[in-house]
Parts: C-alpha cells; sequence; structure tokens
C-alpha cells in the first residue's frame, strides 16, 4: 500500500516538477538602492525556461525575452511566458526578464534602472552559458512594446561601450523605438524620462539615432493599424538598420492594433513566430 501511495505521489509529482521554472535574482542583498521600499514588491530576477527537446548535444541557442507594459507594469504571461514556451517547443531556451518599472506618481524607477537590469541579465546569460548548455554567440533579445524599446536600446547602446555584452540578434514585436514626436508613444517616454526630460537624454533613448554597423540583425513585427504605438517607430529603426547594411526583416499586418500577443485567435496574425523561427533558420542562429 505504501508503494502504490509513493508511485502515485510520483507520478502526479511529475508534471510540475517538469513546468518548474528556476528565478535567478540579478542583483545581491548587498546591492544598494535597487529596490524602493513602499514601491517594489520583489527584487529584479529572471526566470529560465528551458527547451523543451533537451536530447541533442549541440548547443542551443537563447533568447532573453522583456515584456511589454509602458514600463509601468509587465504584462507577464502574454508577452513573456507564451513566447517563452513557443520558443522552447522549437528547442531554444528562454529567459523572462523581470525589471523594474515605475508609475504616473514617478514614485518607482527611471532610467537607467530598466537598462541596467537588462544587461545584468544579458551578462549572467552569456557568463553561465556553458552551465546551460547555450552557444555564447547566439544569445539574442526579445522585446514587446516597451520591452521592445528596451531591446532596442540594448541592441543600440551596448554596441557603442566594448565593456558591455552586445546580443546577437533581436526581435522587435511592436516596440517603442523614438522617444522624439510626433511618434513617441507618451506613455512610455514619461514612465522612463520623466516629465521633462533633457534633448540629449531623448536622442540618447531614440534607438533610431544609435543604430550603428555594430547593431545586431533585427526581425521587426507590428500591426499597420497600431494607433498606441506608431507603425512608424518600427519603420525608422528598420530603415536605419539597412542604411547602415545590417540584416532586417519587417512584417507589418493589415490588423492587430496593439498588444495581440502571440494572437492565438486569428489564423493570420498567428503566423508571426513562425515567421520569427524561419528567420532565426535563415540567418543560421537556429
Amino acid at each position: 500500500m505504501r508503494l502504490l501511495f509513493f508511485f502515485i505521489l510520483t507520478f502526479y509529482s511529475i508534471p510540475s516538477m517538469v513546468n518548474a521554472q528556476k528565478r535567478i535574482y540579478l542583483y545581491t542583498d548587498s546591492d544598494s538602492n535597487i529596490i524602493i521600499k513602499g514601491f517594489d514588491t520583489v527584487k529584479p530576477y529572471m526566470e529560465y525556461y528551458p527547451a523543451t527537446n533537451q536530447l541533442s548535444k549541440n548547443p542551443r541557442i537563447a533568447i532573453l525575452i522583456c515584456p511589454g507594459g509602458g514600463y509601468r507594469y509587465l504584462s507577464w504571461e502574454k508577452e513573456g511566458v507564451k513566447p517563452a514556451k513557443f520558443f522552447n517547443s522549437n528547442g531554444i531556451d528562454v529567459f523572462v526578464l523581470h525589471y523594474r518599472v515605475n508609475d504616473e506618481m514617478q514614485r518607482g524607477h527611471g532610467y537607467p534602472a530598466q537598462y541596467n537590469d537588462a544587461n545584468k541579465a544579458l551578462n549572467y546569460i552569456h557568463n553561465h552559458a556553458d552551465s546551460f548548455h547555450i552557444q555564447k554567440n547566439r544569445i539574442g533579445i526579445m522585446g514587446f512594446s516597451a520591452g521592445g524599446h528596451l531591446a532596442a536600446t540594448i541592441s543600440t547602446l551596448n554596441p557603442l561601450n566594448p565593456k558591455s555584452f552586445t546580443p546577437s540578434f533581436s526581435i522587435l514585436v511592436y516596440p517603442v523605438i523614438t522617444m522624439e514626436n510626433p511618434y513617441a508613444h507618451a506613455g512610455s517616454k514619461k514612465m522612463l524620462l520623466g516629465e521633462d526630460p533633457s534633448a540629449d537624454l531623448i536622442k540618447q533613448l531614440s534607438a533610431e539615432k544609435n543604430i550603428s554597423p555594430n547593431t545586431p540583425p533585427a526581425i521587426i513585427i507590428q500591426a499597420g493599424d497600431d494607433k498606441t504605438v506608431p507603425v512608424q517607430n518600427s519603420i525608422m529603426y528598420y530603415e536605419q538598420l539597412l542604411a547602415n547594411h545590417i540584416p532586417a526583416a519587417l512584417f507589418i499586418y493589415d490588423h492587430g492594433k496593439h498588444g495581440f500577443g502571440m494572437a492565438e485567435n486569428d489564423p493570420w496574425l498567428s503566423q508571426w513566430p513562425q515567421q520569427v523561427i524561419a528567420w532565426l533558420k535563415e540567418s543560421h542562429y537556429l
């Protein structure tokens, strides 16, 4: 009877063990000024989602996902967990980043907190690539909406700093790109830069202004009817990539508005994740 009970307990525990995610905190307890008491509920971290099929002896590629949310909150499930599981099913390791955010009263975190969190995460993945069985030269970054801005910021500013790790590629989904009017997303701009940012800071955080020949290749996805983040954000970034002779792909769907996530219920729009996989294979990352 005891043996039967043990078998049943073990059997029903297997799914939860398989689906359990590893949470990796980015800062130690000794790091000061990372969290704000009364505002933050948790220190910045990332969750590790290993590829579903790990039978291959070849090292895998990895993607750091930055969920969107206008730098006010994180769309964790829709723009983090769901895409992570999709990429896992295609043999890709994923880390979903829980970065710091702000609020309307400016009681939280503005730039460079989010940038620092993403940098910390990328450096951790790169430095521990061997233990994760990940290829160091195939670590990419992905972002949705404001998370797309964070991914584009990392992709454009890091190559200008030899001490920073530059991702191999970027995947930008309805991304905020510019902080300049008339195409800036006002909410993201306020949460990131505050009420009255300087012209220099606006330029520094407008990703299309900082593309260099060392910016990583990108695939960009957006809907043409996006009224929240104008599609010109994606177009400007794409055009500047081409001007710098950087491989890039741009998919603009005729509908979808903003925040469609994986678009599971739309037969046309839901093709974009497979387009990303095809692009990764065509670009020899996968």
